[in-house]
């Protein structure tokens, strides 16, 4: 389900095993914008490390902008739930539009696949972005990552 953007060659296409690494960093450096400090960050590094397995075996897709992997998302599926597990963007590319393509593409693939509702445990500084997209605050969720910190716990039921 590759997607040809017509600008600056921008496509959307499935990530490849072999990008589990740089994807992984992409993720840490897009999670690291929001000024988290570098001991909370490597707590994180855990739940933001994709695996090869998981990418050849999940619904990831990466976006590209003239070759350069500019952003990406994963998808998790248990049963006829579907859960968004990462949507990231290079820092340097935040607020151009990149995160929406990237998630107007999670939200028909969904659909292709029958799937009724995406739920998102958010970062609180994604919040906004994601209920701009639609989602709605169901709730919070404890973080795996430190006691007592809370994520806004979001539903996207529009497919």
């Amino acid at each position: 389900m590759a997607e040809a953007e017509s600008q600056a060659e921008i496509c959307i296409r499935p990530a490849l095993p072999e990008e589990a690494q740089l994807l992984s960093e992409l993720a840490l450096r897009a999670k690291g914008h929001w000024g988290y400090d570098q001991d909370f960050l490597e707590a994180c590094r855990s739940e933001l490390t994709l695996t090869p397995d998981y990418i050849a075996a999940s619904p990831v897709f990466v976006l590209e902008e003239e070759a350069q992997v500019i952003g990406f998302y994963g998808l998790r599926e248990q049963g006829n739930e579907l859960e968004l597990l990462y949507l990231f963007v290079e820092p340097s590319a935040i607020n151009r539009g990149y995160g929406k393509r990237l998630w107007k593409h999670a939200v028909e693939l969904a659909a292709k696949r029958g799937f009724r509702e995406i739920s998102i445990e958010s970062d609180p500084y994604a919040e906004a972005f994601y209920r701009a997209m639609g989602a709605q605050h169901v709730g919070v969720v404890s973080s795996s990552v430190q006691t007592g910190r809370t994520l806004p716990l979001l539903k996207f039921s529009a497919l």
